[in-house]
């Protein structure tokens, strides 16, 4: 930081984290051409004039694009601008066509705002803006040091991008963690974006400082980049904090500067000297004219937004009873929560769809590697299964072997419970039979509950609904097992 010279040997240092989460836009083309949006083609086959920055070549802005950001604006509490405008932004990159990017500098489609983490901290916008995204960079060659020349793929070039900038309001890389974690879930509920970080649609910047602890003005900044992961960000964040700290104790400077992330070194290495906004040389852009949004349109947009995260979570609490930690991960995304609510209106059993869902539907998804999505499982086939353990047609212990089936075949419960003979057996003369052959095939344990240790009853309950193929009515079992040790 400015000024952060002389050896430092028992101050301690506080992180000051402020991050930019730049978020491509599920359109179905370009920000300002017709081009498709589209991850995977091959390079450069999705290009044209336009987006190439061929001369004479006007662009048309993206009216989704500017919906989705709004939207995004309104999710987190932002003040919408009735009127905005599109700025050039100027510096020379093999990825930039035009050697200009057009974002939005003074004008931006949104202020303030916040997120909400699940500690209850607020961590304040300052900004959404709109602008394009560049080309990718493929560096050929065994490592990046050692290139031998570069590749550049176009087809990204353009894609409409939304940045998020936060307030320097946090301090350790877990909380940047949560930040993103509660961002991510909220585009996600929005639909604006897949936020598929390995695919590049959800990339995040941190600009990090440090401080003496209790002081309140900020030190100077270092912006990271390159960090492709929630893991790779803590990771990052972690090493940058340290290397600040050792720096001011040995008696360094702290310049303001890029640095890199290298995954797999575990470091950030400096790139370049940080530009100040002036180095941009922003005009508004001459072929765009100021935005203009109508407060009716807003206030539609605003009608069809769906029910957000923490709301939903709180419902699930308020009416479904819920506990928060249940609510919390069912309502982690859109897809998961909506099948949930699904299973519990057609079982009419909400906190049983949420122990469903929650233990061995999730313990079956994992044994077969599929998520909720991909497997074939329907919620009425899951409330199925759940009614057929409350009306006590199948007991607990066969639900389960059900549920295996259910979830990796999307199998019909009811025909598996016929097909396989797996109905529970209630007939008491029959359960009367098993538990005579139990209690003369285990005299000991007899002898033992006779003899006041009760947990031996447990263990003849066991060997009864074993012998009976975990068909047997349990509460029937037990109470014809007590009748008949007196």
């Amino acid at each position: 930081m400015s000024g952060q010279t002389g050896v430092q040997t028992e101050e301690s240092y506080e992180a000051v984290i402020g991050l930019e989460v730049h978020v491509e836009l599920s359109t179905q083309s370009k920000m300002f051409c017709g081009c498709r949006n589209e991850f995977g083609a091959q390079p450069n086959t999705l290009v044209c004039p336009v987006c190439l920055g061929m001369p004479g070549t006007l662009p048309v802005v993206n009216r989704r694009a500017v919906e989705f950001l709004c939207k995004t604006g309104l999710a987190l509490g932002c003040t919408v601008a009735a009127r905005s405008k599109f700025d050039r932004k100027n510096y020379f990159y093999p990825d930039m066509p035009k050697n200009y990017q057009i974002s939005q500098y003074d004008m931006p489609l949104t202020t303030g705002g916040a997120v909400q983490l699940p500690s209850g901290r607020l961590v304040r916008l300052n900004r959404i803006h709109l602008e394009e995204d560049t080309g990718k960079n493929i560096h050929a060659g065994a490592s990046m040091a050692a290139s031998d020349h570069t590749l550049i793929d176009y087809n990204r070039a353009g894609v409409p991008l939304m940045e998020i900038v936060t307030e320097p309001d946090l301090s350790t890389p877990e909380q940047a963690e949560e930040y993103l974690g509660q961002l991510k879930i909220v585009l996600s509920y929005l639909g604006v974006s897949d936020v598929k970080m390995h695919e590049g649609s959800l990339r995040c910047d941190a600009n990090v400082s440090i401080r003496l602890t209790g002081e309140t003005r900020l030190g100077t900044k270092a912006e990271v980049k390159n960090m492709n992961s929630f893991r790779s960000v803590v990771r990052a964040l972690h090493f940058e904090i340290e290397r600040q700290q050792a720096a001011v104790r040995n008696g360094e400077r702290i310049v303001q500067e890029t640095r890199n992330w290298d995954e797999t070194r575990g470091v950030t290495y400096s790139t370049r000297s940080k530009e100040q906004a002036h180095d941009y040389r922003y005009f508004p852009d001459p072929d765009l004219v100021p935005l203009t949004i109508e407060p009716s349109t807003i206030e539609r947009w605003r009608l069809e937004m769906p029910e957000l995260p923490l709301a939903k979570r709180a419902r699930f609490v308020r009416d479904l009873g819920l506990s928060d930690y249940e609510a919390g991960i069912l309502t982690e995304e859109r897809s998961t929560a909506d099948f949930f609510e699904a299973v519990a209106a057609a079982a009419k059993e909400p906190k049983q769809a949420a122990n469903w869902m929650l233990g061995d539907v999730r313990r079956c998804l994992e044994k077969h590697s599929l998520t909720l999505a991909s497997s074939p499982m329907k919620p009425q086939q899951l409330a199925d299964l759940i009614l057929s353990v409350t009306s006590g047609k199948v007991s607990g212990k066969v639900a389960k072997e059900i549920c295996e089936v259910v979830v990796a075949e999307g199998a019909d419960p009811l025909a598996v419970i016929e097909q396989r003979g797996l109905a529970q057996v209630t007939d008491a003369g029959a359960i009367k039979q098993i538990v005579a052959d139990v209690l003369a095939r285990n005299g000991d344990s007899v002898a033992s509950y006779k003899s006041g240790k009760v947990k031996a009853l447990e263990f003849l309950v066991g060997q009864v609904m074993k012998a009976s193929r975990g068909k047997a009515n349990i509460e029937i079992v037990r109470a014809m097992l007590l009748e008949q040790l007196g």
